[in-house]
């Protein structure tokens, strides 16, 4: 016992004899403060004190503000005096620190803890000693009734300490999982002006929790502008390359372009050869009728030369074969016409077919410009035009003999029909001649002789132009399905050509939208670091805007911890927050 009160007298002479240089009170010293706040399990708040530290130079009386309900000195034994929201005190040389309670003072940020265990929501306090599936769901939003200074310029770091032996299989998808010894410690973060909502998934046995512990500090570091040099080289090649696509899809669509204008008059001449073709084919049965007619014309006169022989009269004879000349004429004339028609929509037809350009585009070459980035629906578009061309010209390359031919047979055809036109009408003027001179005997056996010829070459004529029209309508009918192919390849280049179209509208776009493309990006890294560049924020106290000077105010929050000795970690905290002073008190109490 007298040990103690010798002691007590060493401090006591010890602060009475020591030297205060004692000068004016002053708000101006540099002041630090921390708020340490207790949260419920759920987030809802309990109470808060927070630790204002003064430097100081030397002795001086201070003066600091906030609505506490006690106040604590926690640097010395010299006294605290509180009026109103008024807070006096003579700080010491080096640094002072004292503590104020506050009741009822919110928090800048609102905290909800929500707990569910095998997707049943449930209290905290229900939870000691459970197993199961655990989720724990932590919301951070702004509290519009505090200065939104804290919430505008602070960083949220939220930890939860999680016991190795109870917690498995552990899950934070936004969150960093790390080893503390046999524990796992998980980190939330949450950037200034941002709201949090967090979740962490495990297996609990035997349910534990120490309190979750939130921590909050200004976001005050500089962030320098990275080198961006060889990205901006980067994006600067990407501008240039998508300006080259522009130009190239730009030559592609001029020339879809020409390919369409081709394969329309392509179609055009092809619908001009089948209307010829289809006049030729349905000119076939009149053609064969008025063949068939002159053949059995002429065996009619074959075999009644006899009798007008008896009779002495050759004028029915005279006159059947002005008829059958005028017939083959008519014919000819016919022919001729149909021909000279043929001829032009031919010719059409295979100019066209040979402006179809006989481009061989490779399986690479072809895959290459579907990996260029293009429209796919275009460059498939494009090839499938590409290919029915190929047909297109491939099939007319097969059958452009054929077609070929048909001019010139229709040409000897009607040649044919004039010569024996011809023939006819020289036999009609000898037999007038000999019927005029009685002396007919030997011409009428020279005409039965010829008259013979005639109508056995004329069947043999007949049976080959039977074939060729045959042969005309065989292929009136085939050229349908190329006409139609054709018209479906018009069809195909049209619909190609408004596609490439839309492709150069697109890759335009895209090459102007990209142009300046390195000054944008360059511009959003500058915004996005300004976002969270604090570097510029000037500290505001949180206990009360009368206080000046403030250089720094922290926040350190926890909640309860939910374990069975509660109580006594709650004992051992307080006892580790006593002061020097504290402690040295205790031996005297």
């Amino acid at each position: 016992m007298r040990i103690k009160r010798f002691l007590l007298l060493v401090i006591v002479c010890i602060v009475a004899l020591s030297p205060f240089n004692v000068v004016a009170a002053s708000a101006a010293a540099p002041k630090d403060e921390v708020v340490y706040a207790t949260l419920q399990p759920n987030g809802e708040e309990l109470n808060m004190h927070v630790v204002n530290s003064f430097e100081v130079e030397e002795q001086q009386e201070l003066v600091d503000y906030g609505d506490y309900t006690n106040v604590k000195n926690l640097t010395d034994l010299s006294e605290i005096t509180k009026e109103g929201d008024e807070i006096s005190f003579t700080a010491s040389e080096d640094t002072f620190y004292y503590q104020g309670d506050l009741e009822n003072k919110p928090l800048p940020w609102d905290f909800a803890i929500r707990y569910q265990l095998d997707g049943e929501e449930v209290n905290p306090e229900e939870l000691l000693g459970q197993e199961g599936h655990l989720q724990i769901e932590i919301e951070t939003s702004a509290n519009e009734d505090v200065n939104p200074i804290f919430f505008e310029n602070y960083l949220l770091q939220i930890s939860l300490s999680l016991d190795g032996e109870l917690y498995q299989n552990i899950e934070a998808e936004q969150g960093t999982i790390a080893n503390a010894g046999k524990n796992k410690q998980v980190t939330f973060t949450v950037m200034p002006e941002k709201e949090g909502d967090f979740l962490l998934e495990a297996d609990v046995t035997d349910f534990e929790l120490a309190g979750i512990e939130i921590s909050a500090v200004p976001s005050s570091m500089s962030i320098d502008s990275p080198d961006t040099d060889n990205v901006t080289e980067d994006f600067e090649t990407l501008s240039d390359a998508t300006a080259e696509i522009d130009e190239a899809v730009g030559e592609l669509a001029d020339g879809i372009s020409e390919l369409n204008n081709g394969v329309s008059s392509l179609k055009n001449g092809s619908s001009d050869y089948q209307d010829g073709m289809t006049q030729i084919s349905n000119g076939s049965t009149d053609l064969i009728s008025g063949s068939k007619s002159i053949d059995q014309a002429l065996v009619t006169m074959k075999n009644s030369i006899d009798q007008d022989v008896e009779t002495g009269d050759f004028s029915a004879l005279q006159d059947g074969l002005v008829q059958i000349a005028d017939g083959l004429r008519e014919a000819s004339n016919g022919l001729a016409e149909l021909e000279d028609n043929y001829t032009k929509a031919y010719n059409v037809l295979n100019e066209s077919m040979n402006a179809i350009p006989s481009y061989d585009i490779s399986e690479d070459e072809i895959k290459e410009l579907t990996q260029s980035g293009a429209d796919s629906e275009v460059v498939n578009k494009l090839v499938e035009t590409y290919k029915a061309a190929r047909t297109a010209k491939g099939t007319y390359d097969q059958v452009s003999k054929a077609f070929a031919a048909v001019a010139p047979t229709l040409d000897e055809v009607s040649n044919s029909q004039t010569d024996m036109a011809s023939s006819l009408e020289t036999m009609a003027d000898q037999i007038a001649a000999a019927s005029e001179g009685m002396d007919i005997q030997e011409g009428l056996k020279e005409l039965q002789e010829g008259l013979a010829t005639l109508s056995d070459n004329y069947q043999e004529f007949h049976s080959g132009l039977e074939e060729y029209t045959n042969g005309v309508d065989e292929l009136s009918n085939a050229y349908q399905d190329l006409h139609n192919g054709i018209v479906e390849l018009e069809d195909g280049t049209t619909a190609l050509e408004d596609g490439a179209s839309e492709l150069h509208d697109g890759t335009t776009e895209l090459a102007d939208s990209t142009s300046d493309l390195p000054d944008q990006m360059q511009d959003e890294i500058d915004e996005m670091i300004n976002d969270y560049d604090k570097s510029d924020f000037d500290a505001e106290s949180f206990v009360s805007d009368k206080n000046e000077n403030v250089q720094s105010v922290q926040f350190v929050i926890k909640t309860e911890s939910i374990t069975q000795d509660e109580e006594d970690d709650e004992e051992e905290e307080t006892e580790e927050e006593k002061s020097f002073w504290d402690r040295l008190l205790d031996l005297f109490r």
